[in-house]
């Protein structure tokens, strides 16, 4: 396969960080770089300058000093259109690409933005309002990814010879499992005092469904797990179940982790699918929690646990990642919004965590999913919904990525004007391949 080799004035992480996860991981291309003169003119396979001024009549990226620097810095970042796509940090008119397409991308992937000072929401959220992404509309675009491409394109021409390992789409069902049961399996105590409450609310269809469920346990409403793994079973999909092993508390509701039923429930899920653990809200901000949470799943099934995802999405960069890679995890699906589908860090591929702070890509992979089903809680029909999403599945489709979805299986299982297991269904159906 033949080599581009790409030649700058100074190899830093960032530079190396950038170029491996466009040029390698998105596009498939065998890179190397160079900081000799000599070296790049010599080389006769393709190749590209990126720094402040072309060698020759090369193929010439003009760099701004994002990847040359350290630490974070508060800049004005001007959007402008290249060919109707949303870019910035703009290159000159010698450049062959007109912004810095590599610097552009770390500033998205490496979520630069969340480090800046922002103020936070009710959860701890980085708002996705307050992203650059949101606020000039191009959130619903992995641009990232497109980018990537339109600079494949422009290489494909100068250089007919070049080779590379072309990659296809691929999609990933995400079940989120905070709460397994609604009134099953709760104990004594908690049921009791769940009835009272309704009782007093006067939530009378929730008492009739409370009793109907005491009297038949598999007909709690978000017991869809039989339903699930048949459905997944027939589409042939790569599915991923996350649990939650947390004890009760405020935002932590899901039945005890000491039940047996639920623990076989998660043993009969392990047989077909991928388990991984759903980090409880509390464990946010303690390790030992979330290490004795890990502990717990891998207890159950008998395996390592090496993947896993926050709670209502939450994530304090660069600390969630640092405590998610001392406890062992190698791999993270929370990047993304739980109300605003899209692509939080502008792309649909797998990514490295890189640490801003420590200025090193950082041993753990992060899975950004495209939508979550809370962002669609609010719509009024299901095809509006499927709208929203086949517009999203178009723009990962266009560049081969990877779309993920995230369902919970208390959305499934929850009366509202969509129904959600026809929904789900029909994701499967057509966006699975």
């Amino acid at each position: 396969m033949t080599m581009l080799l790409i030649y700058t004035h100074k190899i830093t992480p960032r530079f190396t960080y950038t170029m491996k996860q466009i040029c390698t991981r998105i596009l498939g291309l065998d890179i190397s770089f160079t900081t000799k003169v000599e070296d790049f003119i010599k080389h006769t396979g393709p190749k590209i300058t990126y720094t402040k001024q072309p060698l020759q009549n090369e193929f010439f990226i003009r760099s701004n000093d994002l990847l040359f620097e350290q630490g974070v810095n508060d800049f004005e970042v001007k959007i402008f259109e290249w060919e109707g796509i949303p870019c910035f940090f703009s290159a000159g008119e010698r450049s062959n690409i007109p912004f810095d397409i590599f610097s552009a991308s770390f500033y998205m992937l490496s979520r630069y933005e969340e480090y800046l000072p922002h103020v936070k929401d009710l959860h701890g959220r980085f708002p996705s309002r307050e992203s650059l992404a949101y606020q000039r509309k191009f959130l619903q675009l992995p641009v990232v990814d497109i980018w990537a491409y339109k600079l494949l394109e422009a290489l494909e021409e100068k250089f007919p010879e070049l080779e590379r390992k072309s990659r296809e789409y691929s999609y990933t069902s995400v079940i989120d499992v905070n709460t397994s049961h609604a009134f099953a399996h709760r104990g004594f105590v908690r049921t009791v005092s769940g009835l009272v409450y309704d009782l007093a609310s006067l939530k009378l269809g929730r008492v009739a469904e409370r009793i109907k469920v005491w009297l038949y346990p598999k007909k709690d409403p978000y017991d869809n797990f039989s339903f699930l793994i048949q459905l997944h079973k027939k589409n042939a999909i790569k599915s991923l179940y996350f649990f939650q092993m947390a004890t009760y508390s405020t935002y932590d509701k899901n039945v005890s982790p000491n039940s047996n039923s639920f623990r076989f429930l998660i043993k009969s899920i392990a047989d077909y699918s991928k388990v991984a653990l759903a980090a409880s809200y509390s464990s946010f901000d303690s390790f030992d929690l979330l290490m004795k949470e890990k502990k717990r799943l891998s207890g159950v099934i008998n395996r390592p646990i090496d993947t896993c995802r926050m709670r209502y999405n939450r994530t304090n960069l660069p600390d969630t990642y640092r405590t998610l890679i001392d406890a062992g995890f190698s791999d993270d699906y929370t990047m993304g919004y739980t109300h605003e589908p899209g692509f939080r860090a502008g792309t649909c591929t797998p990514f490295f965590f890189y640490d801003l702070n420590l200025e090193i890509q950082q041993p753990i992979r992060i899975h950004p999913f495209t939508f979550h089903d809370y962002a669609f809680i609010k719509e009024g029909t299901k095809e509006i919904i499927i709208k929203r999403i086949d517009a999203l599945y178009q723009e990962v489709k266009k560049v081969n990525g990877h779309f993920v979805s995230i369902f919970s299986n208390e959305n499934l299982g929850s009366e509202h004007k969509v129904d959600w297991k026809e929904l789900y269904s029909y994701v499967l159906k057509k966006y699975a391949n």
